[in-house]
């Protein structure tokens, strides 16, 4: 119980401290230990350095997304991470609405699946804007017609894509869509008590706001939560391309579209001759083969497109158009050059 004291003890006791009567009686105060209350029911699973390494992919990841979606939408999107969190699968169920958009992910070569949850309105937005909406997802949110299943098929194979570029540092991941479901409890991938990481991306499409939750259990990425550090991260980027990086590289590049330009010949022609060429000419080559296209250029601009073809025995071009007018100065830089015709 505490006492308190009244002015008058107070100048007694001041007085025998400096009269020497009296010693202070220090006691040397309890050690305060700071005790974390720790929760069985909800172990840590993930340290903070795999929570940030996660963020950092995911960062990534919520960029290439940024730049995908909003190409596609052609719509100004913003995603970004928001959060990222460990908690209990049932908590992240009741966490979310119903209906929804909920994809089922293999995350393969990992075993298990995860889950990606969009917001029904994000989701509507999409739908909205490809079928040449304004992308107000707010109006009309319903379960999803097959019709709308479908293009939400594709926006989300885009949008794994995304997410095994960002994850090539740590994994070769090859995330495929499984199913699509719009009610939270028929997506029992792992049991209510398991441990779950969720990453939280907030999304932006125009003026509609809403979240995009990408969910990994536990169980799913301890095989490599290892490799989820920051030192793990910096001590591979000093290696250089892996061999999985540059299985990647050459894969896209297979797919990747480039321009090609074939030249089939050259011909020289009096200059007079270039100037009464007119559409439907056919001109005769020789050692020339067939190809396409072929155009008559002079200098280094082309004044005439033409149409590879057979006269005979011999190859030939028949004039289509001229898509240039042949100035005075075409003919006056063709004699400086000391050309005819290309």
């Amino acid at each position: 119980m505490t006492e308190t004291l009244s002015q008058e003890e107070i100048d007694q006791l001041l007085n025998a401290m400096n009269s020497g009567e009296t010693e202070p009686e220090i006691k040397p105060q309890a050690e305060t230990r700071k005790i974390k209350i720790y929760d069985f029911n909800r172990p840590d699973k993930f340290s903070k350095d795999s929570i940030r390494m996660i963020s950092m992919m995911h960062e990534t990841f919520a960029r290439l997304t940024t730049t995908m979606l909003s190409a596609q939408l052609r719509s100004v999107v913003h995603v970004h991470v928001a959060s990222v969190d460990q908690l209990t699968y049932e908590e992240f169920i009741r966490s979310i609405p119903t209906p929804t958009t909920l994809a089922v992910i293999n995350m393969d070569p990992l075993k298990g699946n995860a889950i990606l949850e969009i917001d029904p309105a994000i989701a509507f937005s999409f739908i909205d804007r490809l079928f040449g909406g304004v992308g107000d997802g707010s109006k009309g949110q319903h379960e999803l017609t097959d019709i709308e299943q479908s293009v939400m098929e594709n926006i989300i194979v885009r949008i794994l894509g995304n997410m095994r570029e960002a994850w090539t540092q740590v994994i070769d991941l090859r995330p495929r869509l499984g199913q699509i479901d719009t009610n939270p409890q028929f997506a029992q991938i792992v049991a209510p008590g398991e441990m779950v990481l969720l990453i939280t991306l907030e999304t932006k499409v125009g003026e509609i706001e809403g979240m995009m939750n990408f969910c990994i259990p536990y169980v799913t990425i301890e095989p490599i939560i290892g490799k989820l550090s920051t030192q793990f991260w910096y001590t591979s980027v000093r290696r250089g391309v892996s061999a999985e990086n540059l299985n990647i590289i050459k894969e896209k590049l297979n797919t990747m579209d480039i321009s090609v330009v074939a030249e089939i010949g050259k011909i020289d022609l009096p200059i007079k001759d270039v100037v009464s060429l007119r559409q439907g000419d056919v001109i005769r080559l020789y050692n020339t083969k067939v190809g396409d296209p072929f155009s008559l250029n002079i200098g280094n601009r082309q004044k005439f497109l033409c149409r590879p073809g057979i006269l005979g025995s011999k190859v030939a071009v028949q004039v289509v158009k001229k898509t240039a007018d042949i100035a005075p100065k075409d003919f006056e830089e063709l004699a400086e050059e000391g050309e005819d015709l290309l």
